[in-house]
């Protein structure tokens, strides 16, 4: 005879109806049975779970300090009153009312709800160790686990429609299998994301702290989150730019990671000259070049080598058109390459060009394709500066112009004229 009984039959005997009697002893029953759950639960959490966390807190292991941050101790206390009121029902309750089952199936969804929640808290300590290590910006698995915590939750509503339902799972797999297309349409992104968060891994396209430039969606700056569905990038203005994973498949965006690993950042830029101030090097122009540190005996090799070619094809070197000649830009240009070889902020080993590219209305590109050994954004700029202060403040030292469209002050002469 079960407590439920028990009761009831004494509170008969007490003048009460057995109709009223039976429904007291299912309510007292009930209060005992919650009450057995919530006692075992106290205890649970305040000694079991407590000393589980000394354990762990006093151990040499991270794992462990990443699950009790997580809660899963505490989680794992949920178990004890579900236990407890999945064995008592069959004691407890009277089993010609429907009671028993109805608390035995509550316990069963209960425990499907704390493992999932129990799995939920592994999966976010698995993130935090791994994200220490060393593999975790090259191969960020944020996503996998994202999709393992998806796919718990699915299975986890499945089984718990299952017990309500009294089906099988499968069965109710196959019930789910008709809304397909709504499930599909529902998780479309999700989807879309996983199948390309594995592409994004796998081919090693995206890592946290890659920089990457994507104008469609305004990014410009360092990836600092990849998950299942999104990833952020921290642009440089301090900002939070979120793109759809599926987004960096299927479109395009620039990854800045070789330039990173490389040792090196390109400088590109021209300076304009002025062509109408380009000419032949006069003697006394010459003779001032050869004064020049970087060049000096460029000049004098040059011009040995120019002298010997008029000389071996009896050029007539009284006019300056005939024969080889050095001119102002050609001198100019060995000056920057001499200029950049002794800048101890270029890097030496990787492409070195100045050259000229096509001239156009704005005059004479003279273009410097150079690499950078400081890659630090900042120190980037700072070195490009100075590279072309110095650069355009030589320029009059070679009798050249750099070109510019003419302004108020060009014209303000005009008038006293």
């Amino acid at each position: 005879m079960n407590p439920s009984e028990l009761i009831s039959d004494f509170l008969v005997t007490q003048g009460i109806g057995q109709q009223m009697a039976d429904l007291i002893g299912l309510a007292a029953t009930i209060i005992l049975l919650l009450l057995l759950a919530f006692i075992s639960y106290w205890i649970t959490k305040r000694f079991m779970a407590r000393l589980i966390e000394m354990v762990f807190k006093r151990s040499k292991n991270t794992w462990d300090d990443a699950l009790v941050q997580h809660g899963f101790v505490q989680r794992l206390s949920y178990l004890m009153p579900i236990i407890v009121i999945y064995l008592s029902a069959d004691f407890l309750l009277p089993q010609q009312t429907p009671a028993p089952e109805f608390f035995k199936r509550f316990a069963m969804v209960f425990f499907v709800l704390a493992g999932v929640w129990m799995l939920d808290s592994i999966l976010l300590a698995t993130r935090d160790i791994y994200s220490k290590s060393d593999m975790a910006s090259r191969r960020p698995i944020r996503g996998y686990l994202d999709a393992v915590k998806i796919i718990a939750y699915i299975m986890a509503g499945i089984f718990i429609i299952s017990i309500l339902t009294d089906k099988s799972p499968w069965g109710v797999l196959s019930i789910l299998g008709g809304f397909t297309v709504v499930l599909m349409l529902v998780f479309k992104d999700t989807i879309l994301g996983f199948v390309a968060s594995i592409q994004l891994s796998g081919n090693d396209m995206i890592r946290i702290g890659d920089w990457i430039e994507m104008p469609k969606y305004g990014a410009d700056g360092d990836v600092i989150e990849v998950s299942i569905n999104t990833v952020k990038v921290r642009n440089w203005d301090k900002t939070i730019t979120t793109i759809p994973t599926y987004g960096l498949v299927s479109d395009a965006f620039k990854n800045w990671r070789g330039m990173s690993e490389s040792g090196g950042r390109r400088i590109k830029r021209a300076i304009h000259i002025d062509m109408s101030s380009i000419k032949f090097c006069t003697d006394e122009m010459l003779e001032r070049f050869n004064k020049f540190d970087f060049i000096k005996n460029y000049i004098a090799e040059k011009q040995d080598e120019i002298i010997e070619y008029n000389k071996e094809h009896e050029t007539d070197t009284s006019q300056l058109i005939n024969g080889r000649r050095q001119t102002n830009i050609g001198v100019f240009r060995a000056y920057t390459i001499a200029y950049l070889k002794n800048h101890p902020k270029i890097h030496q080993n990787m492409t070195f060009l100045v050259r000229h590219l096509e001239p156009t209305q704005h005059g004479l590109p003279v273009q410097i394709y150079v690499f950078s050994n400081d890659q630090a954004w900042a120190n980037y700029e700072a070195i490009q500066a100075d590279i072309f202060d110095h650069l355009l403040a030589a320029l009059p030292e070679f009798g050249l112009r750099v070109f510019q469209n003419p302004t108020g002050y060009d014209f303000s002469g005009w008038g006293k004229n």
